[in-house]
C-alpha cells in the first residue's frame, strides 16, 4: 500500500483478512492521509486537520463490515446534525428525527414539514441502495439490482428526473420557503457542483439523507481516532505500517509490477501495488508514461482536479455566539445568505473568481464532542473553496493574487472570520488563537490535496462513474499496468471518508490473483 489515508488503511484490512503480506509505506510522519487531528493551534484544544464529520464512514459498508468499534472507535453526535441561519435571525436546523426536521420546516413554511417527510419516505426506499452502489465496484450490479425496482416503487422515471435535476431547480419544485431549499443547496455544495448544474440534486440529497439518518457523527477525541482504529485493526493481524516512508517510483519489469522505491533508497519487492495517491501523482511521475497504457496518459492530459481549498481552525473562549442561536447546538453550520448568493459564488469558484461572500462549512466540534476542548470553550473550523493556485483569474474583491502564499490567505481568512461575525457579533472576541491553511499548506501536510483539492478530482459529471479518473479505466481500479491499482479519492467513487476507493482495489486485486492461480 502506498500511503495510510482512509482507502489505503481499508485496503490494507481488507487484503490481511484475506491472508496477504500487507506493508503499508505512508509520506507523512502521522498515518491518517485527510484524517488526521492534532493539538498546535492551542494547549487543551483538539482541531481536526482535514476532513471533520463522517456521515459516508458509517454508511458505507466499506468500512462498516470492519467493526472498528471493536478497536477502540466510539462514534459522537451534537445535538443536532446541521444548521443554517438565513433571514433576520432565523435558521433552518436539520436533526437526526425526520419530525423535528420537518416541524422545524413547516414552522417557517406551512406545508414544506409535510414534503419533507415524503422525501424521507423516498429515501427510505432508495437510499440503501443507492449509497451501496454509488460505493460498488462498477458497474453496480447487485445494488442496481435493488435499486431499479425501488425507483419504480417511488415513482420511477419521476424519481429518476428529480435526482438528475440541479439542486438549484430542485430545492424550488419541492419547496416552497427558502429554508429546506437552503439544506439541499448547502449539503450539494460540500462537492464541487455548481448549483445549477445535473448531479447536483442527487448529490444534495445524498447528504442531506445521510444526515437526516445517520447524522454527521464524529470519532470521539478527534479525527485521528478513526484513523488509529483503521491502524489497529490491520496491525493487530499482521499487516506492517512505515511511516516517514515516501514512496518516489513504482518499479515496473517485463511489463509488470515489481516493486516500489522510497526516497531513502530503500526498495521493496511486491507484485501488487495499491497506490492511494492523487492520481496525477500515480500517473507519469511514480509510474513513467511509457509503462502505462497510451490511452490512460491520453486521458490524463484532461485530468481535471476540483477546486482549491482554504480551511480556518479557531480555539475560541467560548461557544459562537450565533445570533438566536438554537436551541439544540448543530455540529455543523452553513453560511450563506440565500441559495441564489451560494449558487453564484460556487459559480465564481468554477469559474476561476475568488468569491467576496464565501459560502462557509464551519464544524463546532467541541459542541459535537465534548472531549475537544476544556468545557465552556469551543473547537471551531471553517472552510471553502477558492480557485486552484495558477487559476485565479481575478478577485471579486480585488484584495487577493491568487497565488495562495501567506499574505493571500490570511488576507482571505478575514473575510471568512468577517462573514461569520454577521452572523455571530462578538465571534471574534472570543478568538484564543486562529491557524490558516491555505492551498499550499494543505498540500504540504497532505500531498494528495493538490492545490487545495480535497476531492482527488472534480465530481462534476464529466469525471464521475465510468469518466473517473479516465475513461479508459472504465471507473475501475485496474490501470491496465497488471499489479497496478489505483485506490484513493481520484478513482471510483471519488471523494469522501467511506473507504470505497480502497476496498475496490483491494478486490480487484484479490480477483486478479485468483485468475493467474
Amino acid at each position: 500500500m502506498v500511503g495510510a489515508g482512509p482507502n489505503g488503511l481499508v485496503a490494507a484490512n481488507l487484503l490481511v483478512d484475506a491472508g496477504w503480506r500487507v506493508l503499508v509505506l505512508e509520506a507523512q510522519a502521522t498515518p491518517g492521509g485527510a484524517v488526521r487531528s492534532d493539538r498546535e493551534v492551542y494547549p487543551d484544544f483538539v482541531h481536526d486537520t482535514f476532513s471533520a464529520f463522517y456521515p459516508l464512514a458509517v454508511a458505507s459498508r466499506a468500512i462498516t463490515d470492519l467493526r472498528l468499534e471493536e478497536h477502540g472507535l466510539t462514534w459522537e453526535h451534537a445535538p443536532a446534525v446541521l444548521g443554517h441561519p438565513f433571514g433576520d435571525g432565523q435558521w433552518a436546523v436539520l436533526h437526526r428525527d425526520r419530525h423535528d426536521t420537518a416541524a422545524g420546516l413547516d414552522a417557517l413554511h406551512a406545508g414544506d414539514g409535510d414534503t419533507w417527510l415524503e422525501l424521507c419516505r423516498t429515501w427510505d426506499r432508495i437510499g440503501p441502495a443507492l449509497v451501496d452502489g454509488l460505493t460498488s465496484p462498477f458497474p453496480p450490479v447487485r445494488a442496481g439490482a435493488r435499486l431499479v425496482p425501488a425507483l419504480a416503487r417511488t415513482g420511477g422515471l419521476d424519481t429518476v428526473r428529480r435526482l438528475a435535476t440541479p439542486v438549484a431547480s430542485l430545492g424550488r419544485e419541492l419547496f416552497s420557503g427558502p429554508a429546506a431549499q437552503l439544506l439541499l443547496n448547502g449539503n450539494a455544495g460540500h462537492a464541487d457542483f455548481p448549483l445549477a448544474s445535473p448531479g447536483s440534486g442527487v448529490f444534495g440529497v445524498l447528504m442531506t439523507m445521510l444526515g437526516q439518518t445517520v447524522g454527521f457523527p464524529v470519532p470521539r477525541g478527534g479525527a485521528q481516532q478513526l484513523t488509529e482504529a483503521l491502524v489497529a485493526r490491520c496491525t493487530s493481524l499482521g499487516a506492517e505500517l512505515v511511516t516517514d516512508a515516501e514512496v518516489t517510483a513504482v518499479e515496473v519489469r517485463d511489463g509488470r509490477v515489481a516493486g516500489v522505491r522510497t526516497r531513502d533508497g530503500q526498495s521493496y519487492a511486491t507484485r501488487a501495488v495499491l497506490a492511494d495517491v492523487s492520481a496525477t501523482h500515480l500517473f507519469g511521475r511514480l509510474v513513467a508514461e511509457e509503462h502505462l497504457p497510451a490511452r490512460v496518459v491520453r486521458g490524463m492530459r484532461h485530468f481535471e482536479l476540483d477546486p482549491g481549498t482554504v480551511k480556518v481552525d479557531w480555539a475560541l473562549s467560548g461557544p459562537v455566539p450565533w445570533t438566536n442561536r438554537p436551541d439544540r447546538a448543530p455540529g455543523t453550520v452553513h453560511i450563506a445568505d440565500s441559495v441564489e448568493e451560494m449558487t453564484e459564488t460556487l459559480a465564481q469558484v468554477s469559474s476561476g473568481v475568488v468569491p467576496h461572500r464565501p459560502f462557509l462549512l464551519t464544524g463546532q466540534m467541541t459542541s459535537s464532542d465534548p472531549t475537544r476542548s476544556p468545557a465552556g470553550t469551543e473547537s471551531f473550523w471553517a472552510y471553502t473553496h477558492v480557485p486552484q493556485p495558477g487559476e485565479t483569474r481575478r478577485d471579486a474583491a480585488d484584495e487577493i493574487t491568487g497565488a495562495w502564499g501567506h499574505d493571500d490567505a490570511q488576507r482571505f481568512a478575514d473575510r471568512m472570520q468577517a462573514r461569520i461575525e454577521a452572523r455571530a457579533p462578538g465571534f471574534g472576541d472570543l478568538v484564543l488563537e486562529r491557524r490558516v491553511l491555505g492551498p499550499h499548506e494543505l498540500e504540504a501536510r497532505n500531498a494528495n490535496l493538490v492545490g487545495g483539492a480535497v476531492n482527488g478530482g472534480t465530481s462534476q459529471l464529466h469525471q464521475e462513474l465510468v469518466f473517473r479518473p479516465v475513461p479508459a479505466m472504465r471507473g475501475r481500479a485496474s490501470t491496465g499496468l497488471p499489479g497496478l491499482y489505483l485506490a484513493s479519492a481520484s478513482a471510483h467513487p471519488g471523494g469522501g471518508v467511506h473507504g470505497a476507493a480502497g476496498a475496490n482495489a483491494a478486490r480487484a486485486a484479490l480477483w486478479h490473483r485468483r485468475i493467474r492461480r
